[in-house]
């Protein structure tokens, strides 16, 4: 739709008492030929075709019904620009015109003309605020507009709607999407005139969406009355007649209606007294069955009643149900010690946890966040948790979840109504002390429009509340302080600080090379072999096949990639025994790029000699630590520093912050003071595509503008991470055993770390620490001096 450029100025003024027309839309009007509201019609169409508002008028609404006057306030403020396309004669003395809405327009002042009315007019602006919020509100009106057609009557959908509802589902433009969407429907004129006079996109489309809903919700209580009156008399019929064939069924057998009923509620009453209730329990269920007595039990309260009773029976109330404690520490140690390799942090809370129960068996349960990187065995060690307390096992997959009610449960008010995640997952264990481990925590629904899960699951894990935890569908309290929760995450900053509070926190690190070849040795080779049906084939699968595999065919903080791998190497040796073939007696290299192809991933330090600006920094992600490479280039330029790799506000802020530092250390550095004034300094960090950010990288900028201005090369054998100050201070950074192990993984055996990370020296492999240099610094001056070598001659020496 053209909507012919103009923003301001003087047109004929065609006043109705009620909205008509609408931007965007098409409307007839029937007019007499000796009116004001003609007359403006005739003089707009009658302009020559070169004037730019040839067919041009201002569409207004009258605030009141009568006499036409000329005051500018007699008229709602915003109008509507139209265009005339089309004059049709047809009854004497009146005709037809047919205008097309263009834009709303603010009203400044309307003029008398002799025989017509004049108004001056500029365009209105209209904001779209949020333009995502208002993007997604067209989607939804969008949306119910089609629920609304889908309960119009047949007669109605005619061949023009038809094109109308395609017209606005091709449409993008939100404020178009409002005003089509409240032409379409029939609106009262007060309704359309407020959507008029509404310039905000976004309050328009959350006005015209309550309008269309309102309208959907009138044809659907039509429709079924409709419906319900049609059905009435047949399905009195079909019931009366199942009921009398039900009354000879059980007059054949010698049982009567009350006979069933009495054995019905007979069968849930001994459930319930076996249940061995609480007070408050008990007395709601007393009060529930006496209503049901009452109530005919084929009507859909009674069901829902008896639900809710079957619920209440089915959850392990009483201490008898509890699952009791082994308490035999060295036998728990020993099964912590068969099932996992490492983890020696969560093997000994484990350990503390049953140490204290034995000495305090009333004891509440702690609520235990294993946060690592995917495949590090967080879920698994959940079972071996439940196992070594000698406890039942439940998960509750958390991902995902938006509603609140997923938590808390629904109210019975609603059909279909159920507990939350927790009662289901306490009935399903059937004893009151379970292990419950809540899968993926990080990824738990933030507040939407359905609540916020994460509030519902506070006091779930407070133990200070939760001997009493309030569901909605229950409706009674409930005893969760003897559950073990043990909770999953992979990123511990995704958790609201709110709920992290109420949870211990151990962190689980990747493994390094060597425990992965512990782990696939002990744990993975003998379960893929049962999976494949080799226990009995005697094939050797030695530790250099295992390293090669771990570290030239996966790039990971766990094990999971390590143990689809050796699956692939056990399917193809199975393949090989079904067809015939003589199992070979080990395999070798040879074997691993016939089945798993070329390596995927090599050395990155491999074929790299010392190159000036060129630095491995070390980087944090939720699935383990990376290496970060560092590039610095000095060009011809005007004092600019350009930052490339798609780093965030911090990593930008960190890179001109060790700029600064250069620049104010330049002439002890051996560096030309002016050097800015006449060169760019490019800063770029490789993989362009992956987001980083984070002051980690400050050293490793420094150090590298510091080689690149002094075309000195840094070592490459050497990683570093810190952050940098202006006054040239290395600050303590996070993630230092993540960081480490990478550069381990990578074959670097030298790693430069602040000062005051040291105190994490401790929670390294001790593999790790027996392999590797760590260099502890506190200023950037101690990093160039360990980083940079004498010149060229020095770094092919090196």
């Amino acid at each position: 739709m053209p909507d012919y450029g103009i923003t301001q100025g003087t047109l004929p003024l065609l006043a109705l008492r009620s909205v008509l027309l609408l931007p965007g839309t098409t409307a007839p009007l029937e007019l007499g030929r000796a009116t004001a509201s003609s007359t403006a019609v005739k003089r707009a169409h009658g302009r020559p075709r070169s004037d730019p508002n040839a067919s041009l008028i201002i569409v207004a609404v009258q605030r009141e019904a009568g006499a036409l006057e000329t005051r500018t306030d007699a008229f709602y403020p915003i109008g509507v620009l139209a265009e005339i396309v089309q004059i049709r004669h047809g009854v004497p003395g009146r005709f037809t015109c047919v205008l097309r809405g263009i834009a709303r327009v603010n009203l400044l002042d309307v003029q008398d003309a002799r025989d017509h009315q004049t108004c001056r007019f500029h365009r209105t602006d209209e904001p779209i605020g949020d333009a995502t919020l208002a993007y997604a509100l067209a989607g939804a009106l969008q949306d119910l507009l089609k629920q609304h057609e889908s309960l119009l009557p047949s007669a109605s959908k005619t061949k023009a709607r038809s094109q109308a509802m395609a017209a606005i589902a091709a449409q993008r433009a939100p404020g178009l999407v409002a005003d089509l969407c409240a032409n379409h429907v029939e609106l009262d004129d007060e309704d359309r005139r407020e959507v008029l006079q509404e310039v905000s996109v976004s309050e328009r489309l959350r006005k015209v969406i309550e309008l269309v809903s309102r309208a959907a919700n009138t044809l659907q209580v039509k429709r079924d009355l409709d419906r319900a009156v049609r059905e009435h008399l047949s399905k009195h019929e079909h019931d009366t007649l199942l009921r009398h064939k039900l009354r000879a069924i059980q007059s054949e057998l010698g049982e009567t209606q009350g006979e069933l009923d009495e054995r019905w509620i007979t069968e849930i009453e001994e459930r319930l007294r076996a249940a061995d209730l609480p007070p408050d329990a008990r007395a709601v269920a007393d009060r529930e069955l006496r209503r049901l007595r009452k109530m005919n039990r084929q009507s859909a309260e009674a069901m829902t009643t008896r639900t809710y009773l079957d619920w209440l029976a089915d959850l392990p109330w009483s201490p008898a149900t509890e699952s009791p404690d082994r308490l035999d520490l060295a036998a728990a140690r020993r099964l912590l010690e068969e099932e996992h390799h490492g983890l020696e942090r969560v093997k000994k809370r484990v350990l503390e946890y049953l140490g204290v129960r034995k000495l305090a068996p009333d004891k509440r349960g702690p609520i235990l966040c294993l946060v690592g990187p995917p495949g590090v065995g967080k879920t698994s060690l959940g079972r071996s948790i439940a196992e070594a307390l000698g406890r039942r096992l439940v998960r509750i997959s958390l991902g995902g979840i938006r509603d609140d009610a997923e938590i808390r449960g629904h109210r019975r008010t609603y059909v279909g109504a159920l507990p939350g995640r927790l009662i289901q997952a306490m009935k399903r264990a059937g004893a009151r002390n379970p292990v419950i481990v809540l899968d993926e925590i990080d990824k738990l629904g933030g507040p939407n429009l359905r609540g916020d899960p994460v509030s519902a699951l506070l006091e779930a894990l407070d133990p200070e509340q939760n001997d009493a935890f309030s569901d909605h569908y229950i409706g009674v309290d409930y005893d969760l302080s003897r559950v073990v929760f043990l909770a999953t995450a992979n990123d511990l900053g995704a958790i609201p600080p709110v709920l992290r509070d109420r949870l211990e926190v151990i962190e689980l690190s990747g493994y390094t090379i060597e425990e992965k070849v512990a782990i696939a040795r002990n744990h993975l080779l003998p379960k893929q072999r049962h999976e494949h049906g080799l226990d009995l084939v005697d094939v050797e699968i030695d530790d250099a096949i295992l390293v090669e595999v771990a570290t030239a065919y996966t790039r990971e903080a766990g094990v999971r990639n390590l143990e689809r791998e050796v699956a692939s190497l056990l399917r193809d040796l199975a393949m090989q025994i079904a067809e015939g073939k003589p199992p070979p007696k080990a395999l070798t290299e040879a074997d691993l790029l016939r089945v798993l192809g070329p390596p995927r991933f090599y050395d990155e330090l491999a074929a790299k000699t010392p190159t000036p600006g060129v630095v491995t920094g070390l980087g944090w992600t939720p699935v383990g630590g990376t290496l970060l490479f560092v590039e610095v280039t000095i060009t011809r330029g005007n004092g600019l520093l350009r930052r490339t790799g798609k780093l965030g506000d911090v990593m930008k802020e960190s890179a001109q912050t060790a700029l600064s530092w250069v620049r104010s250390r330049a002439p002890s550095l051996g560096i030309d003071e002016g050097f800015m004034a006449t060169h760019d300094v490019h800063v770029h960090f490789p993989a362009g595509a992956v987001p980083k950010d984070g002051p980690s990288a400050g050293i490793a900028v420094a150090s590298a503008i510091v080689s690149a201005l002094l075309k000195r090369p840094a070592r490459v054998d050497l990683a570093m991470t810190g952050e940098i100050t202006l006054r040239g201070h290395v600050l303590p950074i996070g993630g230092v055993r993540e960081k480490v192990l990478a550069a381990h993984r990578a074959g670097i055996r030298e790693v430069i770390l602040p000062e005051r990370n040291r105190k994490d020296e401790p929670e390294l492999p001790t593999q790790a620490r027996a392999e590797m240099t760590l260099h502890f610094v506190k200023t950037i001056d101690e990093v160039l001096a360990i980083v940079l070598l004498g010149d060229d001659s020095q770094a092919a020496a090196e």
